[in-house]
Protein backbone atom coordinates (compact mmCIF):
# COMPACT_ATOMS: atom_id res chain seq x y z
CA UNK A 1 0.00 0.00 0.00
CA UNK A 2 1.04 3.47 -0.80
CA UNK A 3 0.15 6.56 1.39
CA UNK A 4 -1.15 9.37 -1.03
CA UNK A 5 -2.11 13.15 -0.69
CA UNK A 6 -3.48 15.25 -3.59
CA UNK A 7 -2.14 18.81 -3.94
CA UNK A 8 -5.34 20.02 -5.32
CA UNK A 9 -7.30 19.63 -2.22
CA UNK A 10 -5.12 18.48 0.22
CA UNK A 11 -6.95 15.15 0.91
CA UNK A 12 -5.03 12.07 1.71
CA UNK A 13 -5.45 8.10 1.29
CA UNK A 14 -4.19 4.35 1.21
CA UNK A 15 -4.06 3.67 -2.11
CA UNK A 16 -2.19 0.77 -4.28
CA UNK A 17 -0.28 1.36 -7.08
CA UNK A 18 -1.98 0.19 -10.02
CA UNK A 19 -4.94 2.08 -8.66
CA UNK A 20 -3.03 5.18 -8.98
CA UNK A 21 0.01 4.61 -11.32
CA UNK A 22 -1.43 3.36 -14.01
CA UNK A 23 -3.61 4.78 -17.41
CA UNK A 24 -5.71 2.58 -19.50
CA UNK A 25 -4.26 2.32 -23.02
CA UNK A 26 -1.76 5.09 -21.75
CA UNK A 27 1.21 3.37 -24.02
CA UNK A 28 -1.18 2.98 -27.55
CA UNK A 29 0.53 5.84 -29.52
CA UNK A 30 -0.99 5.92 -32.98
CA UNK A 31 1.51 8.25 -34.38
CA UNK A 32 3.87 4.93 -34.23
CA UNK A 33 4.26 2.19 -36.60
CA UNK A 34 4.16 0.19 -33.90
CA UNK A 35 2.03 1.43 -31.80
CA UNK A 36 2.87 0.27 -28.44
CA UNK A 37 6.59 0.29 -29.22
CA UNK A 38 7.50 1.73 -26.16
CA UNK A 39 6.65 -1.49 -24.21
CA UNK A 40 9.34 -3.26 -26.15
CA UNK A 41 11.51 -0.31 -24.44
CA UNK A 42 10.45 -0.99 -20.82
CA UNK A 43 11.26 -4.79 -21.42
CA UNK A 44 14.90 -3.88 -20.60
CA UNK A 45 13.51 -1.39 -17.63
CA UNK A 46 10.62 -3.06 -15.62
CA UNK A 47 12.44 -6.21 -14.96
CA UNK A 48 15.95 -4.96 -14.16
CA UNK A 49 14.86 -2.34 -11.84
CA UNK A 50 15.05 -4.02 -8.66
CA UNK A 51 18.26 -5.81 -9.04
CA UNK A 52 19.46 -2.75 -10.51
CA UNK A 53 18.27 -0.85 -7.02
CA UNK A 54 20.53 -3.56 -5.56
CA UNK A 55 23.48 -2.83 -7.56
CA UNK A 56 22.90 0.99 -6.18
CA UNK A 57 23.12 0.26 -2.35
CA UNK A 58 25.70 -1.90 -2.94
CA UNK A 59 28.01 0.71 -4.73
CA UNK A 60 28.03 -1.85 -7.43
CA UNK A 61 26.45 -0.02 -10.71
CA UNK A 62 27.12 -1.50 -13.61
CA UNK A 63 26.02 -0.99 -17.26
CA UNK A 64 22.79 -3.03 -16.80
CA UNK A 65 21.74 -0.90 -13.87
CA UNK A 66 22.46 2.27 -15.66
CA UNK A 67 20.90 1.35 -18.52
CA UNK A 68 17.39 0.15 -16.83
CA UNK A 69 17.58 3.54 -14.22
CA UNK A 70 18.06 6.18 -16.89
CA UNK A 71 15.06 4.25 -19.05
CA UNK A 72 12.90 4.59 -16.32
CA UNK A 73 13.83 8.48 -15.74
CA UNK A 74 13.33 8.64 -19.97
CA UNK A 75 9.73 6.84 -19.85
CA UNK A 76 8.38 9.22 -16.93
CA UNK A 77 9.75 12.25 -19.03
CA UNK A 78 8.11 10.95 -22.27
CA UNK A 79 5.19 8.95 -21.77
CA UNK A 80 3.80 10.35 -18.52
CA UNK A 81 0.61 12.93 -18.75
CA UNK A 82 2.77 15.62 -17.31
CA UNK A 83 5.23 14.96 -20.00
CA UNK A 84 2.71 15.37 -22.25
CA UNK A 85 1.51 18.60 -21.49
CA UNK A 86 5.12 19.27 -21.12
CA UNK A 87 6.08 19.10 -24.82
CA UNK A 88 2.31 19.96 -26.15
CA UNK A 89 2.87 23.75 -24.75
CA UNK A 90 5.76 24.69 -27.18
CA UNK A 91 4.40 23.32 -30.24
CA UNK A 92 1.92 25.47 -29.74
CA UNK A 93 4.52 28.14 -29.70
CA UNK A 94 5.85 26.92 -33.19
CA UNK A 95 2.84 26.33 -34.63
CA UNK A 96 1.85 30.35 -33.85
CA UNK A 97 5.36 31.37 -34.98
CA UNK A 98 4.88 29.99 -38.39
CA UNK A 99 1.51 30.74 -38.99
CA UNK A 100 2.84 34.33 -38.52
CA UNK A 101 5.80 33.34 -41.13
CA UNK A 102 2.65 32.80 -43.88
CA UNK A 103 1.08 35.99 -43.27
CA UNK A 104 3.83 37.45 -43.42
CA UNK A 105 4.39 35.54 -47.12
CA UNK A 106 0.67 36.68 -48.28
CA UNK A 107 -0.12 32.65 -47.98
CA UNK A 108 -2.29 32.66 -44.82
CA UNK A 109 -6.08 34.75 -45.58
CA UNK A 110 -7.42 36.62 -42.72
CA UNK A 111 -10.17 35.61 -40.88
CA UNK A 112 -13.62 36.05 -41.95
CA UNK A 113 -16.14 39.16 -41.17
CA UNK A 114 -17.65 37.36 -38.38
CA UNK A 115 -14.06 37.29 -36.79
CA UNK A 116 -13.28 41.09 -37.70
CA UNK A 117 -10.85 40.16 -40.52
CA UNK A 118 -8.02 39.53 -37.84
CA UNK A 119 -4.87 37.50 -38.56
CA UNK A 120 -4.91 33.87 -37.16
CA UNK A 121 -1.88 34.95 -34.90
CA UNK A 122 -3.64 37.90 -33.63
CA UNK A 123 -7.01 35.53 -32.56
CA UNK A 124 -4.25 32.65 -31.13
CA UNK A 125 -2.96 35.48 -28.45
CA UNK A 126 -5.99 36.73 -27.76
CA UNK A 127 -7.09 33.67 -26.93
CA UNK A 128 -9.95 33.16 -29.57
CA UNK A 129 -8.36 30.35 -31.27
CA UNK A 130 -6.15 27.97 -29.64
CA UNK A 131 -3.91 25.52 -31.57
CA UNK A 132 -4.55 22.02 -29.44
CA UNK A 133 -1.79 19.65 -29.96
CA UNK A 134 -2.18 15.93 -29.22
CA UNK A 135 0.03 15.08 -26.49
CA UNK A 136 0.46 11.56 -27.74
CA UNK A 137 2.84 13.48 -30.83
CA UNK A 138 5.34 14.65 -28.95
CA UNK A 139 5.53 11.82 -27.18
CA UNK A 140 5.81 9.62 -30.54
CA UNK A 141 9.20 11.87 -31.19
CA UNK A 142 10.08 11.31 -27.77
CA UNK A 143 9.59 7.53 -28.32
CA UNK A 144 11.67 7.65 -31.52
CA UNK A 145 14.20 9.24 -29.57
CA UNK A 146 14.39 7.08 -26.61
CA UNK A 147 17.79 5.50 -26.77
CA UNK A 148 19.38 8.76 -27.60
CA UNK A 149 18.24 10.02 -24.30
CA UNK A 150 18.94 7.16 -22.55
CA UNK A 151 22.43 7.57 -24.05
CA UNK A 152 23.09 11.33 -22.47
CA UNK A 153 21.83 10.20 -19.35
CA UNK A 154 23.79 7.15 -18.96
CA UNK A 155 26.64 8.88 -19.70
CA UNK A 156 26.60 11.80 -18.02
CA UNK A 157 27.23 12.14 -14.11
CA UNK A 158 25.29 11.05 -11.12
CA UNK A 159 25.26 11.59 -7.52
CA UNK A 160 23.70 8.96 -5.64
CA UNK A 161 21.99 10.28 -2.68
CA UNK A 162 21.38 8.48 0.40
CA UNK A 163 18.84 8.49 2.74
CA UNK A 164 19.04 6.72 6.17
CA UNK A 165 15.50 7.71 7.10
CA UNK A 166 16.07 8.78 10.33
CA UNK A 167 14.49 12.29 9.46
CA UNK A 168 12.07 11.05 6.72
CA UNK A 169 11.53 8.95 3.61
CA UNK A 170 12.07 10.20 0.24
CA UNK A 171 8.76 11.36 -1.39
CA UNK A 172 7.39 9.92 -4.74
CA UNK A 173 4.97 11.24 -6.76
CA UNK A 174 2.98 11.27 -10.29
CA UNK A 175 5.69 13.11 -12.15
CA UNK A 176 8.95 12.10 -10.33
CA UNK A 177 11.48 13.83 -11.87
CA UNK A 178 12.00 16.87 -10.03
CA UNK A 179 14.36 19.64 -11.76
CA UNK A 180 17.24 21.82 -10.65
CA UNK A 181 17.33 24.89 -13.10
CA UNK A 182 19.78 27.36 -13.75
CA UNK A 183 19.98 29.51 -16.71
CA UNK A 184 19.23 29.13 -20.68
CA UNK A 185 22.69 27.94 -20.85
CA UNK A 186 23.13 24.88 -18.71
CA UNK A 187 20.83 21.82 -18.94
CA UNK A 188 18.25 20.95 -16.10
CA UNK A 189 19.55 18.56 -13.67
CA UNK A 190 17.21 15.86 -12.92
CA UNK A 191 16.61 14.83 -9.13
CA UNK A 192 14.62 10.91 -9.31
CA UNK A 193 13.46 9.21 -5.98
CA UNK A 194 14.22 5.53 -6.72
CA UNK A 195 13.20 4.68 -3.24
CA UNK A 196 12.44 5.91 0.58
CA UNK A 197 15.98 5.47 1.11
CA UNK A 198 17.29 6.20 -2.61
CA UNK A 199 17.51 9.25 -4.71
CA UNK A 200 19.70 10.13 -7.91
CA UNK A 201 20.34 13.17 -9.12
CA UNK A 202 21.42 13.31 -13.12
CA UNK A 203 23.80 16.13 -14.14
CA UNK A 204 23.56 15.73 -18.03
CA UNK A 205 26.53 16.35 -20.01
CA UNK A 206 25.62 18.85 -22.85
CA UNK A 207 28.67 18.10 -24.70
CA UNK A 208 26.86 14.82 -26.07
CA UNK A 209 23.90 16.50 -27.67
CA UNK A 210 24.26 15.97 -31.60
CA UNK A 211 26.27 12.86 -30.75
CA UNK A 212 25.73 9.11 -31.76
CA UNK A 213 24.30 6.87 -29.36
CA UNK A 214 26.48 5.08 -26.44
CA UNK A 215 25.10 2.38 -24.88
CA UNK A 216 28.45 1.26 -23.19
CA UNK A 217 27.81 3.91 -21.12
CA UNK A 218 31.89 5.00 -21.34
CA UNK A 219 31.27 8.49 -20.05
CA UNK A 220 29.19 7.89 -17.28
CA UNK A 221 30.45 9.15 -13.55
CA UNK A 222 29.09 9.18 -9.98
CA UNK A 223 29.38 9.79 -6.53
CA UNK A 224 27.68 8.81 -3.50
CA UNK A 225 26.71 11.40 -1.00
CA UNK A 226 25.12 11.40 2.49
CA UNK A 227 22.21 13.40 2.82
CA UNK A 228 21.23 15.44 6.19
CA UNK A 229 17.68 15.95 7.14
CA UNK A 230 17.62 19.58 5.64
CA UNK A 231 18.65 18.14 2.32
CA UNK A 232 16.05 15.41 2.75
CA UNK A 233 13.36 18.26 3.57
CA UNK A 234 14.37 20.53 0.50
CA UNK A 235 14.41 16.89 -1.91
CA UNK A 236 10.71 16.46 -0.55
CA UNK A 237 9.90 19.98 -1.20
CA UNK A 238 11.02 20.10 -4.89
CA UNK A 239 9.53 16.84 -5.49
CA UNK A 240 5.73 18.24 -4.45
CA UNK A 241 6.78 21.62 -6.45
CA UNK A 242 7.16 19.29 -9.90
CA UNK A 243 4.23 16.72 -8.55
CA UNK A 244 1.37 17.14 -11.16
CA UNK A 245 -1.20 16.15 -8.26
CA UNK A 246 0.08 13.26 -6.31
CA UNK A 247 2.57 13.18 -4.00
CA UNK A 248 3.29 9.33 -2.59
CA UNK A 249 4.82 8.59 0.58
CA UNK A 250 5.63 5.24 2.82
CA UNK A 251 4.93 6.72 6.29
CA UNK A 252 2.02 8.57 7.81
CA UNK A 253 3.62 11.93 9.73
CA UNK A 254 2.17 14.78 10.89
CA UNK A 255 3.91 17.51 8.77
CA UNK A 256 3.86 15.94 5.56
CA UNK A 257 0.37 17.64 4.91
CA UNK A 258 1.53 21.23 6.02
CA UNK A 259 4.49 20.24 3.49
CA UNK A 260 2.23 19.53 0.39
CA UNK A 261 0.17 22.83 1.74
CA UNK A 262 3.07 24.87 1.38
CA UNK A 263 4.01 23.75 -2.11
CA UNK A 264 0.47 22.69 -3.70
CA UNK A 265 0.55 25.89 -5.83
CA UNK A 266 3.63 25.50 -7.53
CA UNK A 267 4.33 23.02 -10.73
CA UNK A 268 6.60 22.64 -13.82
CA UNK A 269 5.74 24.65 -16.82
CA UNK A 270 7.42 25.10 -20.46
CA UNK A 271 9.04 28.30 -21.14
CA UNK A 272 10.32 29.03 -24.52
CA UNK A 273 12.48 31.88 -25.38
CA UNK A 274 12.49 33.22 -29.25
CA UNK A 275 15.95 33.64 -30.82
CA UNK A 276 17.84 34.85 -33.89
CA UNK A 277 20.53 32.89 -35.54
CA UNK A 278 21.90 33.63 -38.95
CA UNK A 279 18.77 35.58 -40.08
CA UNK A 280 16.38 33.17 -38.85
CA UNK A 281 13.96 32.87 -35.77
CA UNK A 282 13.53 30.14 -33.06
CA UNK A 283 12.32 29.00 -30.07
CA UNK A 284 14.43 27.98 -26.98
CA UNK A 285 12.35 25.67 -25.23
CA UNK A 286 13.20 24.95 -21.10
CA UNK A 287 10.94 23.83 -18.15
CA UNK A 288 11.30 25.70 -15.12
CA UNK A 289 9.25 25.74 -11.45
CA UNK A 290 6.27 28.37 -11.31
CA UNK A 291 3.73 29.07 -8.95
CA UNK A 292 0.23 29.49 -9.97
CA UNK A 293 -2.87 31.51 -8.62
CA UNK A 294 -5.02 29.13 -6.22
CA UNK A 295 -8.06 27.87 -8.38
CA UNK A 296 -6.36 27.68 -11.96
CA UNK A 297 -5.54 24.78 -13.83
Amino acid sequence: MLRAIKKSDLKAFPAKAQDVCRIEGGNNNPFLKEERLVEEYLKEIEPRYNASMQKIRDDKIDQAAIRAIAGFVVYVIVCSPTGGRLHSKPLEQRLLMEAKKLEAAGVLDNAPEALDNKKLSELVEQGIVRFDVDPKYPQAIGIDDFHSRISVFGNSRWEILLNDQKSGAYFTSDYPVAIETFDTNTPINRIVPLAPDVAVRIIPNKSLKGRNSDLTFAGFTTARKEQRPRSVMEFNRRLVQCAEDMVFFSQQQDWITNSVAKNRFFRIEPVTYPFVQDGKKGLLVSHRIQRREPGKG
